[in-house]
């Protein structure tokens, strides 16, 4: 199970949140122990683009070999 403020990536598009798969979000809250996760997506300076509640299925832990990849937001 993935706990409260950990980092995670997500695993599906979300077009109608602006959000794409390998988008990087923090858990602030675990649902059904484990079986959904709230989970908010901000911009590197700190801007909440989305506050999402999603499956397990959505997201993944970070592993240990990856690197960040930056993107531009599309406009809304």
């Amino acid at each position: 199970m993935i706990e409260e403020l950990t980092s995670v990536v997500l695993t599906t598009n979300l077009p109608e949140r602006g959000l794409q798969i390998g988008d990087i979000g923090t858990v602030v809250l675990v649902h059904q122990e484990g079986e959904g996760y709230t989970v908010e997506f901000m911009t590197l300076s700190g801007e909440t683009v989305a506050v999402i509640t999603v499956s397990s299925a959505q997201i993944r832990a970070i592993r240990t070999n990856e690197i960040a990849h930056a993107r531009e937001l599309a406009a809304a």
